[in-house]
């Protein structure tokens, strides 16, 4: 039976949520919009914000992202130490979304860049003056054979890069009595590259606070052949390793886990073909990662990796000129965190708004990204560095020390800035602070 109260009731629940933004129940089949950005991460969240201030009119700006919360990610080494909850690292994402955007809360399922239209999972077209791919990068846990079932069924596996297995992260710290602790480094690129490290410092830290270090071996099991990309960061870290009588073991590859027998089966990559099996009593998994496969399998992927094919100085794609890409999901050839997405905000900011304005791209990104290393409750390693390895440091001393000071950077203030600068579009990275304390000079 027709009733109009409740048709109005519906009309004004749909109004009172496009107060915020439109999502997927007031929208049509087709929508049109200055700027479309894909993901809400904290590239895709930075370049909205940014954006909605500058076209300034209602609606000129869409962001396709389908989950409710976002979440400080670069915080959950802290979460699986024990110093900090998940919770302590969940916003929603309605909170951070500018109030003038729509936020279609949808996957994106197909790109047609030579109609600069994307489609969504419940069969939307969006059409798109300008495109900015903020996609992230995807967990590939399914590639360690029976790792989803260990993830689920041994409480001594566990893993850092994802809000359900973090959690189990300091429970199998605390319970460990003795034994294997092993942590893994896989054998493609994935983000903060040195979060597989920094959860062993403070895992070793924290055995030997509580007695059992003793009767313990840590292992790094890694698929590189070095500790870490950058020399003088790499040569700090292992005198750390060395004072800690930590085993490392490069070139190996963590491909099946077996539960019922605790062992950890690895790939000899310098010896092809060859396997090893380690005994374990707490396995830390840094799982295999990739391009989203949606981004893979479409137009706007390099041939390579399938990740989003950008120049890496401007952030344009190389093939459509009204597109780009800022984060993880590019193949912009630097360490995939968040500073490097601050810092990428900026010259994107930059050189889309010279791109609307048919002026030349004048912005060139350095491959500027920062990895505080922790290596214990309260010291870290704050390495920064640029595309070509060199390190390209912000404050006037040597970050390639272990620092308390350091330490209380990365907890204390790190959060904040990203909560409410980062995520708004007003911080581009410390450069200006860079050479404010360098009193001009350098870069």
């Amino acid at each position: 039976m027709f009733r109009f109260g409740n048709v109005l009731s519906q009309f004004r629940s749909c109004v009172d949520s496009a107060a915020r933004f439109s999502t997927n129940t007031c929208l049509s089949a087709s929508q049109s919009y200055k700027l479309v950005v894909l993901g809400g991460g904290a590239g895709g969240c930075a370049v909205a914000n940014i954006f909605s201030r500058r076209l300034q009119q209602k609606n000129s700006v869409a962001i396709i992202e389908p989950r409710e919360t976002h979440y400080y990610q670069p915080g959950w080494t802290f979460v699986g130490g024990g110093v900090m909850s998940v919770e302590q690292t969940a916003r929603p994402m309605s909170a951070l979304f500018p109030r003038k955007a729509d936020w279609i809360k949808d996957h994106v399922v197909k790109f047609d860049p030579k109609q600069n239209k994307v489609f969504t999972q419940d069969g939307r077209e969006i059409n798109y003056e300008y495109l900015v791919v903020a996609l992230g990068i995807q967990l590939d846990y399914n590639k360690i054979r029976n790792c989803l079932e260990a993830m689920q069924s041994d409480p001594t596996v566990c893993s850092n890069y994802h809000v359900d297995y973090v959690r189990k992260t300091f429970k199998a710290i605390q319970n460990f009595k003795g034994g294997n602790a092993i942590f893994t480094f896989p054998n493609t690129p994935i983000k903060c590259a040195g979060a597989p490290q920094k959860i062993m410092y403070l895992a070793e830290h924290y055995f030997r606070k509580h007695g059992v270090r003793d009767h313990t071996k840590v292992i790094f099991n890694t698929s590189l052949g070095v500790i870490f990309g950058v020399q003088k960061y790499a040569d700090a870290l292992l005198k750390v390793i060395a004072k800690r009588d930590i085993a490392v073991n490069f070139k190996r590859n963590l491909v099946e886990i077996r539960p019922q027998t605790k062992e950890a089966v690895f790939d000899k990559l310098d010896k092809p073909g060859e396997t090893e099996t380690f005994k374990y009593d707490l396995l830390h998994v840094t799982p295999p990662m990739s391009s989203p496969q949606v981004l893979r399998e479409s137009p706007l992927a390099a041939s390579e990796g399938g990740w989003l094919d950008v120049d890496k100085f401007t952030l344009q794609h190389k093939k459509f000129p009204n597109v780009f890409g800022i984060g993880d999901c590019t193949n912009v050839p630097t360490s995939k965190t968040a500073a490097a997405a601050a810092a990428q905000c900026g010259i994107l900011k930059a050189n889309l708004l010279s791109q609307m304005e048919g002026k030349p791209l004048t912005r060139s990104y350095d491959g500027y990204t920062s990895c505080p290393l922790i290596t214990g409750y309260g010291s870290t390693i704050l390495a920064e560095f640029d595309f070509n390895a060199q390190p390209l440091e912000t404050f006037p001393f040597d970050q390639g020390k272990e620092r308390r000071t350091m330490y209380h950077v990365k907890k204390d203030f790190m959060p904040p800035l990203y909560w409410h600068l980062m995520l708004s579009g007003h911080w581009e990275g410390p450069g200006l602070f860079r050479k404010s304390l360098r009193l001009g000079f350098g870069k």
